[in-house]
């Protein structure tokens, strides 16, 4: 979504255009979804939190920034209440807004029908990603997966650009360990072919092709989230 349909789309939404704001959900509801699921490897979780951060958003709408960007707010939102579920370990929500909302679709869950390669890829990432620190495992999904650029981590996180660099190859490394250890995940993985087509198509080749060859991009690329 250009930054220019989205700003007519939030326009609509303070005014209260309900299919604006659904359409508005649309734009941004898998990044957010891929975001928390792999922060918190558990679907329904992120299904839940990505649901509320929409309800907070929708509510609060008219007190956007239009100085600032739309998914740095609506990330940001998403990231507390994504903490708050870890400390409180029994989040509940109300997504009865969103869940009514004319227009507003389901959240993306993987097809019942799958390849058992894609499904073992999936796994083990995400159980290396699970083994990094909140801070290591949070730069590295939005860095290799959303592809935000350092210096829109660095203002999300309120972190020092230098500290999100250090943060993303200490967790490059860390991950890269423990995909090691993990007995037969580097041959299922195949790190060398994974992403070689169409690699934005599937987040764990993206992510699993960025760590064999180091990053998809350069990590002081310009503004791309």
């Amino acid at each position: 979504m250009d930054r220019k349909t989205e700003r007519n789309l939030i326009e609509r939404a303070i005014e209260g255009d309900r299919g604006a704001a659904g359409d508005l959900i649309r734009g941004h509801q898998a990044s957010v979804y891929a975001y928390l699921l792999r922060m918190s490897g558990k679907p329904h979780l992120a299904e839940d939190i990505a649901q509320e951060a929409f309800v907070r958003v929708l509510k609060n709408i008219h007190r956007f920034d239009f100085r600032y960007r739309f998914s740095t707010w609506l990330f940001t939102i998403a990231r507390r209440l994504y903490l708050n579920a870890v400390q409180k370990h029994r989040p509940a929500y109300d997504t009865e807004f969103v869940s009514t909302a004319p227009g507003s679709p389901g959240f993306p869950s993987d097809p019942a029908v799958v390849s058992e390669a894609r499904d073992a890829r999936r796994s083990i990432i995400q159980s290396a990603l699970l083994a990094l620190s909140t801070d290591q495992r949070e730069i590295i999904v939005l860095f290799h997966q959303l592809e935000w650029p350092i210096a829109l981590i660095a203002q999300h996180l309120d972190m020092p650009e230098g500290t999100v660099k250090s943060h993303l190859h200490r967790g490059r490394q860390r991950l890269r360990k423990a995909i090691g250890e993990m007995p037969g995940a580097a041959d299922r993985l195949d790190l060398a072919a994974i992403g070689a087509v169409q690699p934005r198509l599937d987040d764990q080749n993206l992510m699993a092709e960025s760590l064999h060859r180091g990053a998809p991009h350069s990590e002081t690329s310009g503004d791309s989230a």
